[in-house]
């Protein structure tokens, strides 16, 4: 039987994270009830600065707990650095998550607004970033950060590659791009990295096998840096490393508009978390002036996660509702004042709600 019910936790966060994260609530319930698909169950749960003050933790056990009994959630961002010791040095709340629930596939798309301040508005391609492990060595460890000082002057990181972790990254890819244009490229630095960047480059290529009907290249990641800002429009699906995939993404973010409409979701088999790429902006926190489309984008991706999981076609109708309803706000000039516009971050989510109650179209 196919499932039509879901819980999904809320994680409020920092900074601004308490604003824009019910925002993306209210317009995931109206692209939900519009699609005719059964409504969300939401789950609050503990999360940063707050939670530390009341349990002690910047990410509390019972919150861990609770999230294993939902099918995603969303995080808004939080705000580490300000954190008091010990948690400022600890892993941060988001790492936390996506080490702890496997979320290896960070899925990051990037495609620019008609009526925003896209650098390259041609840009419609998605970063597929290996989550685990790669150059990130506080991924690499079972314990500690991967990071070690065998002397006061001498600093040393781990860079783990797996044969499991590439296939299961390069296969989350592949399948991507068959649902977009059908075309794939791979980014390494294979020619100076030959053992580990090398093997990332050899895997995808075999996993590639499996793929005929998508086209397939490859470039060194000093060179996809150029290419991207010379000609962004020319790529679709784009899987790297960590490392590699966490600079490309924000780079593709900035051609698209900027940061502030950058979604994402990090995805295990079994659940996904949907994170804005930007920060918490505690400068703007409860002035009303926070720009919500991350969040909101994030979490219209995991409807479209779900649906494609469960094989929901009114989940997917829902996250379509929510991209449409995104871009139809700022095609009719709604929007925030990062982006040029005069809207609070209420008035640019009541127009989302209004147009995702009433379009639909195409997601990510």
């Amino acid at each position: 039987m196919r499932k039509t019910h879901y819980r999904l936790g809320v994680l409020l966060g920092d900074g601004i994270g308490p604003e824009i994260v019910p925002a993306s609530v209210r317009v995931v319930d109206a692209a939900l009830a519009a699609a005719g698909a059964d409504p969300v169950e939401w789950q609050e749960l503990p999360l940063g600065a707050a939670a530390i003050e009341e349990h002690g933790s910047a990410i509390p056990s019972a919150t861990l707990a609770a999230l294993t009994g939902t099918d995603g959630w969303l995080l808004g961002p939080h705000d580490s650095v300000a954190y008091p010791e010990p948690f400022r040095s600890q892993l941060n709340p988001s790492g936390t998550l996506r080490k702890h629930f496997d979320l290896y596939a960070n899925i990051r798309p990037a495609r620019a607004f008609e009526g925003g301040r896209a650098i390259a508005p041609e840009t419609d391609l998605v970063i597929v970033r290996e989550n685990t492990e790669g150059f990130y060595a506080d991924r690499n460890t079972f314990a500690g950060t991967g990071e070690f000082m065998p002397s006061p002057d001498v600093a040393v990181a781990m860079g783990v590659f797996t044969r499991r972790a590439v296939e299961r990254i390069a296969r989350a890819a592949f399948e991507l791009a068959r649902r977009r244009r059908r075309k794939l490229t791979i980014v390494h630095k294979a020619n100076v990295l030959q053992l580990s960047s090398g093997l990332f480059k050899r895997v995808c290529l075999e996993v590639a096998e499996h793929y005929p009907d998508v086209a397939v290249d490859d470039f060194h990641i000093d060179a996809m840096t150029v290419h991207l800002l010379r000609r962004a429009s020319a790529f679709d699906v784009v899987v790297a490393e960590n490392m590699f995939g966490d600079i490309l993404s924000d780079m593709a973010g900035e051609l698209a508009g900027s940061l502030g409409i950058a979604p994402s979701v990090n995805a295990s088999d079994e659940r996904a978390m949907a994170q804005a790429a930007h920060g918490s902006a505690p400068d703007i926190a409860g002035k009303g002036l926070a720009n919500p489309i991350a969040m909101i984008l994030s979490a219209g991706m995991l409807l479209d996660w779900l649906g494609t999981r469960h094989g929901n076609r009114r989940l997917a109708d829902a996250a379509a509702r929510v991209e449409d309803g995104v871009r139809s706000a700022v095609r009719a000039g709604v929007s925030t004042r990062d982006l040029g516009g005069t809207a609070s971050t209420r008035e640019f989510t009541d127009a989302v709600v209004e147009s995702a109650a009433t379009g639909g179209g195409r997601a990510w």
